[in-house]
């Protein structure tokens, strides 16, 4: 399939914006990313403070009408049943077919280890998402396009296919990588994931009040000891996972309360990218913008001066029991350092937040952690601003279905905490 860049007029630039409009930062030799606007931040077509959201949302209805995305779906409808070849590998509709696939060829882990499908995108075009908070869904004089961007994003899934993958043990990295433990920041300098041990005293991971004013502390004590270089660490939000939770799972973000997530993250991704890993910070940093954590007030000259440093963000995943089904998977920076990453726009009202999915590799490498116990916490970069090859840039990661696991055997029950640290 073609890689698609989509390039939308450049907004005047040179007009006078409050708005913070990062460079693109790659990684020495990395590709150029698979984004709109050749990568350039939506930031940069701020119109009277809007942050470039009428821009990528009028982006957003554009690219669906040019009909690639629908395109894709199409090829894969209209495939013979069975296998389907792509230029990266085979890929399956669904489960059970990868599965089959992976016991008929006989694909074998390392001993703690687990073969198993993996859902990708098969879509090398950038996509958008209009989150639940926008004021598009509650005006009646937009029903056409919030039908059609509400289509397209179910549409997403229907761009994905599932891939043969291995998982190592992440407790056996040692195996792997001589000398290199999982429980060390040289582990995430390296490849962009490591372990960490929390014993937590916070009681209820459903009291968002509670997780800020416990867990949140025990976090950035964590960081700052697991990194001994780093001065600060900053943990800003949180999400609680539970499939079977039976409680009010409402988000409310005036209140600082994410809610209880039901569906987990079943699509290769990671949360950040080149620009929104230094947007995200800055808005933290200067607006306090959905900060839930300790209330920042730095200027924008001091956080200019906070971020010429290094500064990287981590995601923490702890379970609140021992994790039987569906399970958090990491995979490895060095085996997809050279791939470039396909850009997902988040649309919010006052800003434009950038994930990243990717496209199959066989060669990439994951670790899970069999029966993730309490006291396991699993850490993963999402963003560190050192471009120079050095250091790991980021890790990916999705949930997965333990096909080992018991039939009756409960869904992960866990928290991720989102945080920056600073050196």
């Amino acid at each position: 399939m073609n890689k698609v860049i989509s390039n939308h007029a450049a907004a005047d630039t040179e007009a006078v914006s409050s708005a913070y409009v990062p460079t693109l930062q790659l990684t020495e030799g990395q590709p150029e990313p698979i984004a709109a606007n050749g990568g350039l931040s939506y930031m940069s077509f701020d119109q009277d403070g809007d942050a470039g959201t009428a821009a990528a949302m009028e982006a957003a209805l554009a690219q669906i009408a040019e009909g690639k995305g629908q395109a894709v779906i199409d090829m894969l409808d209209s495939a013979p049943p069975g296998p389907i070849e792509t230029e990266w590998g085979v890929g399956f509709r669904d489960y059970a077919e990868c599965m089959d696939y992976i016991r008929a060829n006989n694909i074998e882990a390392p001993e703690g280890g687990l073969a198993l499908p993996l859902p990708y995108t098969v879509s090398e075009q950038p996509s958008y998402s209009i989150v639940s908070s926008n004021a598009l869904w509650q005006d009646p004089g937009r029903a056409a396009d919030a039908k059609a961007l509400r289509k397209d994003e179910q549409d997403n899934r229907r761009r994905n296919l599932f891939f043969p993958q291995v998982m190592r043990d992440a407790r056996r990295l040692e195996e792997y990588y001589p000398g290199l433990s999982p429980n060390s920041p040289e582990c995430m300098d390296k490849l962009g994931l490591s372990l960490a041990h929390c014993e937590s005293e916070c009681e209820n991971f459903y009291d968002a009040a509670e997780v800020e004013r416990v867990f949140y502390p025990e976090i950035e004590k964590l960081l700052l000891e697991f990194f001994p270089d780093a001065t600060d660490a900053l943990v800003y939000n949180h999400d609680v996972f539970d499939k079977n939770y039976q409680g009010d799972r409402t988000e409310d973000q005036d209140s600082n309360n994410p809610g209880v997530n039901a569906n987990y993250a079943n699509l290769v991704h990671n949360d950040l990218n080149d620009n929104s890993g230094r947007v995200r910070c800055r808005e933290l940093l200067t607006k306090n913008l959905r900060n839930f954590g300790r209330e920042q007030h730095y200027t924008e000259a001091e956080a200019d001066a906070k971020m010429s440093r290094r500064f990287m963000s981590i995601n923490l995943a702890k379970p609140m029991e021992t994790v039987q089904q569906n399970p958090f998977v990491l995979c490895a920076w060095p085996s997809f350092a050279k791939q470039p990453y396909i850009t997902n726009y988040r649309i919010y009202d006052d800003r434009v937040g950038e994930t990243t999915r990717f496209t199959y590799r066989p060669e990439h490498e994951w670790y899970w952690l069999p029966q993730q116990t309490p006291t396991e916490v699993s850490m993963l970069k999402c963003y560190d601003s050192v471009t120079d090859g050095s250091m790991s840039r980021w890790s990916f990661h999705t949930a997965c279905v333990d096909p080992t696991a018991a039939e009756d055997a409960r869904c992960r029950r866990n928290v991720v905490v989102r945080s920056y640290v600073f050196f």
